[in-house]
């Protein structure tokens, strides 16, 4: 939802927006200037913990680089997101920031549509990430079905009894779609 729709803000008005005490359990975004709150829910987070934990697992044995949660927040093509998983490759970058947003969008950034995510705003966060070059996982969790947005390819729609793959970014990398979604 968006806060503060009248005003532009700037990266240093945003950061401390994103500091004052009434803020502190909020995930907020910046995209164009607007600061855009990011609501999950218990069913959405539990996806993304799955993801996490399956994108963590491959990552880590063959140590490829860093993955993150919900609470990690990234600049990407000059906006500020908060994608529900990520990975960023070691090659690109061997350690995360430490504090504030991380200066190198991930390589794979992983969204999970809550019931409240308003499709426009997705899609104004999907051409971000597209500037960006960064692939993203689409999850749909009522549809059980994922929409893959690959740079320079054709958005790709994996249903519940298909594989996501980690394609360049993540060779060999593999996750039945099935496995995602909670009994």
């Amino acid at each position: 939802m968006a806060l503060e729709k009248q005003k532009i803000y700037t990266d240093d008005e945003f950061d401390a927006f994103v500091r004052l005490p009434e803020n502190a359990d909020k995930r907020l975004e910046l995209i164009d200037g607007e600061i855009i709150e990011v609501p999950s829910n218990p069913y959405s987070s539990e996806i993304a913990a799955l993801i996490i934990f399956a994108l963590l697992s491959f990552v880590r044995s063959r140590k490829l680089g860093r993955v993150t949660g919900e609470g990690a927040d990234y600049q990407v093509a000059g906006r500020k997101l908060s994608p529900d998983a990520a990975f960023v490759s070691a090659a690109r970058q061997e350690q995360l920031a430490r504090e504030g947003y991380n200066p190198i969008a991930p390589d794979l950034a992983v969204e999970v549509v809550s019931p409240t995510d308003r499709q426009p705003e997705i899609r104004r966060k999907l051409a971000v990430y597209a500037e960006d070059g960064v692939l993203v996982w689409l999850v749909y969790p009522e549809q059980k079905r994922v929409e893959i947005y690959a740079p320079d390819q054709p958005v790709e729609i994996v249903f519940e009894d298909g594989t996501l793959s980690g394609g360049q970014i993540l060779p060999g990398f593999t996750l039945p779609v099935t496995d995602i979604f909670p009994a």
